[in-house]
């Protein structure tokens, strides 16, 4: 897990910690207690949701580490000027990520679904939590994996299809300049996508 500071931020969002987990083998159940923890009622319902309070992204859609934090910037920001486009700063996350100014898209395409294998979660809060690891390792069923593993993991084409990038020659299709340049795109559209919204 890695956690980083945003000080100029007010304290309750002013710590994001995110992990990458491999191998994950409970994405099915997962996305279920995501609807259930949605509309629980009750103090149980509250509890659910506090334990599922992450960002839960497909990694296969993230291109680097600065696309993630691009748009977790945004969600804080959004979140700090009261201009939240979604229920929450975690959900925020998500339409950060996407191309597409729909929710329903955004959490379709880049939240959890049955066949995500390689899952991102993020929390943004406050410094005083400490046990967010743990929150995550009682919610996920996978390794935790380095984040440098992004490059890997990542699926090019579907970012490509997703963020309307036309597809390099075949032959540059896995090339380092071509891989830089779509991470570079895509880095600047999710920047670009709060204030063009």
């Amino acid at each position: 897990m890695q956690s980083f500071t945003y000080s100029h931020f007010p304290e309750h969002l002013s710590t994001v910690h995110v992990a990458l987990f491999s191998n994950v083998s409970n994405t099915a159940q997962l996305k279920q207690r995501l609807v259930s923890a949605a509309t629980m009622p009750g103090p149980e319902g509250e509890q659910e949701r506090a334990a599922v309070n992450f960002a839960f992204i497909d990694a296969r859609l993230i291109c680097s580490f600065l696309h993630l934090q691009t748009a977790i910037y945004q969600a804080i920001l959004a979140d700090v000027q009261g201009a939240l486009r979604t229920r929450t700063v975690h959900s925020e996350v998500l339409w950060a990520l996407s191309p597409s100014t729909n929710i329903t898209d955004a959490i379709r395409r880049y939240g959890i679904s049955e066949t995500t294998t390689s899952l991102i979660l993020v929390r943004i809060g406050s410094p005083n939590d400490t046990t967010v690891e743990k929150q995550m390792t009682d919610v996920v069923h996978g390794s935790i994996s380095s984040l440098d593993l992004l490059q890997d993991i990542a699926d090019w084409s579907l970012i490509r299809k997703y963020h309307k990038i036309p597809a390099p020659a075949p032959k540059d299709q896995h090339g380092e300049e071509t891989l830089k340049k779509t991470r570079e795109l895509v880095v600047s559209l999710v920047a670009c996508k709060g204030v063009l919204a």
